[in-house]
């Protein structure tokens, strides 16, 4: 049985959101980058939510803090990974803007969320 129900967490509904989201940019990619840069960004984009689920299952709020901590870290990756892309031209300004004010209000959650099971 779950610790922590993840389905109920805004943080895990909001970054299984985004992954789709990841996912739909790439699709916009050329062939040539589906499997370089393309493959990072949702690669780092799956792991936000699954590293949530995976920690509401730990025994203790440490365990599960220390996967917030990964799911953290991971949308930090994603946000570096679609600045390369901007930079690089795979997105316009609408997605890169998009998508990065999501990663952004993101990683302001997954802060919170794990300051209050820390407490």
């Amino acid at each position: 049985m779950l610790k922590h129900n993840f389905r109920q967490f805004r943080i895990w509904t909001d970054s299984v959101d985004l992954s789709r989201e990841v996912y739909l940019l790439t699709q916009k990619f050329s062939t040539e980058h589906r499997f370089g840069i393309s493959s990072q960004l949702y690669r780092a984009a799956v792991s936000i939510p699954s590293n949530i689920a995976e920690g509401s299952a730990r025994k203790s709020e440490k365990d599960f803090a220390h996967f917030l901590s990964i799911s953290l870290g991971s949308a930090f990756e994603l946000e570096t990974q679609l600045i390369i892309a901007k930079q690089c031209n795979l997105a316009t300004d609408a997605d890169y803007d998009n998508l990065l004010n999501k990663v952004e209000v993101l990683q302001k959650q997954i802060k919170s969320f794990l300051y209050t099971i820390s407490q």
